[in-house]
Formats: structure tokens, sequence, C-alpha cells
């Protein structure tokens, strides 16, 4: 949700984002063992958000991952208080708690930072949804009500990342054909479980219309930020799908059995 900049002197200096172990495990993946991950997310949590002077017992590229993962958090952060157009790189400096020298090390502009901080929340709800998926049942509803819910459980839990990705990158310029991507492989995926399990039904256009409809809720309650309830929603989006596919009885049993 956006918020109005406040230019006084007496504007309190903006939260420095905290990276936990489980971001760096995320941002690191199978890269450093966890011993050193557990090292870095510890010094952190001493130093405030940021590595404290002295040696380390961690390697440099290490402390450059979480360097680049600070400002990519400090971005989302950012877009989710101000909006895209409106915060500046030192907003984002602000908040990951960096110099512009090492801002400028690892990203040439506000685009680029952008691009890799949506980016990087377009593959952990990927990774969510397809591991909801894979722990589901065989049939379109079942895959599609874990996926759905998972991506509302995303949006409650990572607001300034759901801001970023279905409400910033939707108007970005440079970030629009990233959003778009997003939202045709789901429906692509849609597509193919309805296939699997009823046969040929509807083209792909109807796919593309449920997840038209469920990035439309997404936008209006994350913009407004009214989040809190987002997992209500579930039954009433399963209620559209399976109107478009299997008609209004199976709809509403399907959205009866879901509250």
């Amino acid at each position: 949700m956006k918020k109005a900049r406040n230019d006084s002197s007496l504007t309190p200096v903006a939260d420095r984002v905290q990276l936990d172990e489980e971001v760096l495990r995320a941002a690191a993946g199978s890269k450093y063992p966890p011993e050193q991950i557990r090292a870095a997310a510890e010094l952190l949590a001493k130093g405030e958000g940021k590595f404290p002077p002295g040696r380390r017992k961690i390697p440099p590229s290490l402390v450059t991952l979480v360097q680049r993962e600070r400002l990519l958090q400090a971005m989302l952060k950012a877009v989710s208080e101000l909006g895209y157009t409106e915060f500046t790189v030192n907003d984002l400096m602000a908040r990951a708690g960096v110099t512009q020298r090492m801002y400028y090390i690892h990203f040439q502009g506000k685009d680029e930072c952008f691009l890799a901080a949506v980016d990087g929340v377009a593959a952990r709800v990927r990774t969510r949804a397809e591991a909801a998926v894979k722990q589901a049942g065989s049939s379109w509803r079942d895959r599609l009500r874990a996926a759905l819910g998972e991506v509302l459980r995303f949006s409650v839990e990572e607001t300034d990342s759901a801001r970023a990705l279905f409400v910033a990158a939707r108007s970005a310029q440079c970030a629009v054909s990233h959003h778009d991507k997003l939202l045709a492989d789901f429906a692509k995926c849609i597509h193919t479980w309805v296939v699997e399990d009823l046969g040929e039904g509807p083209d792909a256009a109807a796919a593309i219309g449920v997840v038209g409809g469920l990035e439309a809720m997404l936008y209006a309650k994350l913009q407004s930020g009214e989040t809190g309830d987002l997992t209500s929603y579930l039954p009433k989006l399963m209620y559209f799908a399976v109107l478009v596919y299997e008609g209004h009885m199976s709809a509403a049993t399907e959205a009866s059995n879901g509250r």
C-alpha cells in the first residue's frame, strides 16, 4: 500500500531490514553449508541487521550475497511503503543500511534492483505453490485449491513481497513482462490440470480468466492494505474456477465444502 511521503525533518529514519536464517537459506540455496548460514544470521542479529566490525568466520562471498539480499529485501520494503514511482535509491539505502558505493557494486540502477527483487519473489511463490500441489490430490480441483491457498498464505505472510509482485510490478514498465509471464505460466498449469482430469473442455482462455480473477482480487486487497482475511477468499475463488469448468451445481458444492 502506497503511503504519502513526509518531507519534514522530523520524519523518523526508516526501519532497517532484518535478514533471518530462513531468508538467508532461501537466498543462498545449496551454495553454503547450514552452519555458515546460521553464523551469518547470528552476526546480523548482533549487529542490528549489519555485520559488526572485526573478523568473521564466514567466506567473503557469503558476505557479498548477504549484502545483495539486504538490498533486495530493502527494495521490497521501500516499494511496499512508498510505491515504485515515489521511492528513491536513498530510501532503499536507508532501509538496507548500506552506502551508495555498496549499492552500485551490486546494481546499476533502480530498475535492475527492482527486477531482481521481483524475480526472487516470483521464484519463492512458484516454489511454495509447486510444493503444495505435490502434496495435494490428483484432481484438478485439489491441485488448484492447493496452489491458490499457498499464494494467499504467501501474500499474508510476506505482504511487502506480494505488493511488489502483484501491485508494483503490474504497472512498473520494467517489470510488466515478468509479472505477465508468472500469470501466464500459472494459467498454463491450470489448463494442463483440467485437461488431464476432465478431458479437453474449455480452451486455454478459461484458465487465463481464472488467473485474472485471482490477480484482480489480490491487487485490490494488497493495494488497500486489507490482507488479514485473504485466505478466507479461497472458497470464492474456487467457486469461480469450478463454475467455469463444471457449472453452477459443482461450483456451489465446492464453495460449500471449502467453508
